[in-house]
């Protein structure tokens, strides 16, 4: 045991540590309820203190604390709680998603569909096509939360590998690398107006001419690039650090027999049958799921990706259990989906004081009072160039850790560093493109991060005394490598002056 304390790095030591202070945190449920009155206790003080700054996101006036201990905050926290409990975000996604997921898995096509790819795939892609899988998943929103991180440890788990280095290669690609894509997502003209609308206070007509593609260039290369840090650190840092799985789940890789054979087979069919259905809904200029004037981009069909989801693996996995008589009548498939459902008893007590936590702090004011004192602080040190550029991905990376939505911090911080990089020779564009660098790599290393609380819930499934600590640990060197190389090859980028899409220059003339 000492010897192999002694051959372990400075990097797996460091990990060690933050590993054992994180799990020495509370339980999940009980942590997100405790922050939840340190939020309405410090909304008191700050309160009574008169703390307050300048809104950037608005023409005129202030931001201040608003005290949740005062009688109109007691009103709220009463008024509020349910609402907040049913309007956790990731709430609504995990338990629709998991009714067309649960019936895949329950019949058992999940399995034998793994069991099938891992016969076929070589192991060496495996952990790269996961990564990869994650990141194209943001095209789906925030669907690759629930979807890919529990295949990618079944994946692992039938190949006798650590389930939680599976786990943990997803994750990565869908949250850390959740600004990377081959194609364009509902983030790019997300944060792309707010760009514009920034731009616009310097110079309204470079404004007009820019286009929500602005990132797009960049954003392809950093899906090859980040693929191969990824799988780097998950095969030669995470799962060594791992090391061989003990736990009691197993994932049985045995053979396809031609009853499942048969099953896939018209699996198969029902999916082709279904995504045809589906494409007729989409496809066509006039279908009823796209957007104004034909847009894909920003559509109904883009916001309601969890449905597609659903029927995408509902339907198969229903087909598969009647071919295969897992499923014989109605009331089969309503046990099957009971049983998901319960499966899910932890993550809907996470949902409810997550839910609580997240609400309290969004109303009070601290998180957005924290990011624009973060952003003037940042504008007062008077940086230049690629320092500046620097300096403004650490700092986001640091307001990231207390805010999680990347259109709220957005809306704080662009106005400020827009013009002001504008200002030092540098487009809007390339402010946008440093502010996604920051604010995905560092998504999976904080708690506050709203699929946080469902990623520790899968990993339990493997290992019941996971906690917060460790899960930060497995997951912090996939967040520094993102940060340095990501950085780094935005830095090249600038220097070489590529555009970082179409028509998008990294330099402003005035």
């Amino acid at each position: 045991m000492n010897d192999q304390l002694h051959k372990k790095g400075f990097l797996q030591r460091s990990l060690d540590v933050v590993e054992r202070i994180g799990n020495k945190l509370p339980h999940p449920i009980t942590l997100f309820a405790i922050l939840a009155v340190l939020v309405i206790a410090a909304s008191a003080l700050l309160s009574a203190m008169n703390i307050q700054v300048e809104d950037p996101s608005a023409e005129e006036g202030t931001l201040t604390v608003k005290n949740l201990l005062s009688g109109s905050g007691v009103e709220y926290l009463f008024t509020s709680m349910v609402d907040n409990f049913i309007n956790f975000a990731p709430l609504g996604v995990v338990l629709a998603t998991m009714i067309g997921i649960g019936m895949a898995e329950r019949t058992g096509l999940i399995s034998v569909l793994l069991r099938s790819f891992v016969l076929s795939v070589p192991t060496k892609l495996l952990t790269a096509g996961l990564v990869f899988a994650g990141i194209m998943s943001s095209v789906a929103s925030d669907a690759g939360y629930v979807v890919l991180p529990p295949l990618g440890a079944m994946l692992f788990a039938a190949l006798g590998r650590h389930p939680l280095a599976g786990l943990a290669a997803a994750f990565a690609g869908v949250s850390a690398g959740f600004s990377a894509n081959l194609l364009l997502s509902a983030t790019d003209p997300m944060l792309g107006e707010l760009t514009m609308e920034a731009a616009s206070t310097i110079d309204s007509s470079y404004a007009e001419g820019m286009n929500n593609a602005m990132n797009y260039y960049f954003i392809i290369v950093s899906t090859f690039i980040l693929t191969i840090v990824g799988m780097f650190i998950s095969d030669k840092i995470v799962e060594p650090r791992l090391g061989s799985y003990t736990g009691e789940y197993r994932e049985e890789l045995t053979e396809i027999t031609a009853y499942e054979k048969k099953g896939m087979k018209w699996a198969g069919i029902s999916v082709l049958i279904t995504a045809i259905l589906l494409s007729l809904l989409i496809v066509p200029g006039n279908a009823p799921l796209r957007g104004e004037d034909g847009d894909i981009v920003q559509s109904p069909f883009m916001s309601s990706l969890v449905v597609t989801i659903l029927i995408m693996f509902f339907v198969p996995g229903l087909v598969y259990g009647i071919v295969t008589k897992s499923i014989k009548n109605d009331k089969d498939v309503a046990n099957q989906l009971s049983e998901t459902m319960a499966s899910m008893g932890m993550f809907v007590v996470l949902a409810f004081t997550a839910g609580q936590f997240v609400a309290y702090f969004e109303e009070t004011n601290i998180g957005r009072i924290l990011g624009a004192a973060g952003a003037e602080f940042l504008e007062r040190i008077n940086f230049n160039g690629i320092p500046l550029i620097i300096c403004f991905i650490l700092l986001t990376g640091l307001i990231n850790l207390f805010i999680g939505s990347a259109s709220a911090k957005w809306a704080i911080i662009a106005p400020v560093f827009v013009p002001m990089l504008m200002g030092q020779g540098y487009s809007p564009e390339l402010t946008q493109m440093a502010y996604r660098v920051a604010d995905s790599a560092t998504n999976i290393i904080t708690p506050l991060m709203t699929y946080f609380a469902i990623i520790i819930a899968f990993a339990q499934k493997y290992d019941k005394k996971i906690g917060i600590g460790s899960l930060i640990s497995v997951m912090l060197p996939y967040s520094i490598g993102f940060l340095i190389v990501w950085t780094i090859l935005l830095v090249v980028w600038m220097l070489l002056g590529i555009e970082l899409g179409p028509g998008s220059p990294i330099h402003y003339d005035q």
